[in-house]
């Protein structure tokens, strides 16, 4: 199928070709049709799979069909960070360049006023963090009654806990009559229910098994004591000589300490967390883009919308408490039809995570020991059980024990050094004799 296939306007096809898209992607075969026709929509999607242009380009349709004289925001797209908010504005921008449509971004960390007064000049389409626009609602420089299209990008994030009640205010601001649309990677069973009170009669789109993880991305754990994180994170960043590599810390403080261990390690590192100002988050953000640093260490909330094509490594320094927030990490890589490695870091305080994960994702993830860290505490191995009951032992044979490519970049070593498994059955990896020689000074890294 081509995006032609699709219905879509000649102005929308010319910005495709001028960005090099000409098929559409399956979640955006599914739901464009969908959104063309007004209905609602709830929609899971791998991350990486194209979400964004799945509800964009229909939305600029139906948008440039009735200009507004007026510049009255009748589209309001929501995000959990301002990293995504500002990823979404960038793909609005670049479909829409041969459209008439105004649009814009704002979210906190910066000077309020400039996007006051960029409002009250008038745009169509806002794409906001909830609390800086309930800010500007409340300054009066925002009017959100003229609402026709509402979007939740990270649906799943915006709807829990931490985000509920701001969703809820701004749901009371925009008019009952609406297009709504609801797009992220997961979706938890007591959010799929709050998700479908805020749609009228949407289409649900799942486009692959529900929480799971990208086929291309090869999952491993090493089994290491925390105190020793830090020195095989940078062991295994200077030994494998990767370039680019996203860490996810669980803290704010963490990642900062994070990032102090690793550059007297002598690998360039920088944070990126909710304290760390827009500047300071920018800049770190596209230091990393451009190859300046070696590692971004980021927690859970601000590592949404960082998108890096072809980003090789994703490392769990922390497993998350929330099952889900793994299948956004890994999501990170193996992205674009791209291979990836996601490694996760995992000490016997973190047991429990690991069962959540390999439960929600229906697999073990192989355990590999690296040689000169073995844990003090061993991890247990056995078989999960997945939420049907049934026992899913797929992680046995991944990637990470066997191999797909016939061999383990994110395993501190090639599998033609050869492997031993414990008691416990944790595969140990045997570096050769100059890691082993060195394998207690973490290696430099190389830019």
């Amino acid at each position: 199928m081509k995006f032609t296939d699709l219905g879509l306007p000649e102005s929308l096809i010319r910005a495709l070709e001028k960005s090099g898209y000409e098929e559409p992607t399956p979640v955006q075969q599914a739901t464009i049709p969908v959104i063309q026709e007004g209905g609602d929509v709830m929609a899971t999607s791998q991350t990486g799979t194209g979400k964004t242009a799945g509800f964009v380009l229909p939305m600029l349709e139906r948008l440039a069909q009735t200009q507004d004289k007026n510049h009255k925001v009748r589209a309001l797209i929501i995000t959990p960070t301002r990293e995504l908010a500002a990823q979404v504005h960038a793909s609005i921008e670049k479909y829409g360049c041969y459209t008439e449509l105004k649009s814009t971004v704002v979210f906190g960390g910066v000077n309020i006023n400039p996007q006051k007064k960029i409002l009250r000049q008038g745009v169509g389409i806002l794409v906001a963090t909830p609390g800086r626009l309930l800010d500007l609602h409340g300054q009066k420089a925002v009017d959100l009654r003229q609402v026709e299209y509402f979007v939740l990008d990270e649906a799943d994030r915006m709807l829990d806990m931490g985000f509920i009640h701001d969703i809820r205010r701004v749901c009371d601001l925009i008019p009952k009559k609406r297009q709504t649309l609801m797009f992220s990677a997961t979706f938890s069973p007591d959010i799929r229910s709050l998700a479908k009170a805020m749609l009228f009669k949407p289409e649900e789109v799942d486009m692959a098994p529900r929480n799971s993880t990208i086929d291309l991305v090869e999952q491993v754990v090493h089994p290491v004591d925390k105190k020793q994180k830090s020195d095989l994170l940078a062991y295994l960043i200077g030994s494998q000589q990767w370039q680019q590599v996203i860490v996810f810390s669980r803290t704010k403080h963490g990642a900062n300490k994070l990032v102090k261990q690793l550059d007297k390690a002598g690998i360039n590192a920088a944070a990126i967390h909710g304290n760390k100002s827009q500047g300071a988050r920018t800049k770190a953000l596209q230091q990393f883009k451009d190859g300046k640093l070696t590692a971004l260490v980021a927690t859970d909330i601000a590592a949404r919308g960082i998108d890096i094509r072809s980003l090789g490594h994703v490392v769990n320094y922390d497993l998350p408490n929330v099952p889900e927030d793994y299948v956004h990490r890994i999501g990170r890589t193996g992205r674009a039809g791209s291979t990836g490695d996601a490694v996760s870091l995992v000490c016997a305080d973190e047991i429990k995570q690991l069962r959540d994960i390999e439960r929600l994702i229906r697999r073990d993830i192989p355990r590999l020991e690296i040689e000169g860290f073995e844990p003090e505490h061993q991890l247990p191995v056995g078989k999960t059980k997945a939420p049907d009951g049934r026992s899913s032992n797929q992680g046995s044979n991944s990637r990470g024990s066997s191999g797909r490519r016939g061999n383990n970049r994110s395993q501190g070593n090639d599998r033609s050094q050869g492997e031993r498994a414990d008691a416990n059955g944790n595969q140990r990896s045997r570096p050769n004799r100059q890691r082993s020689r060195n394998r207690r000074r973490p290696a430099r890294a190389t830019a």
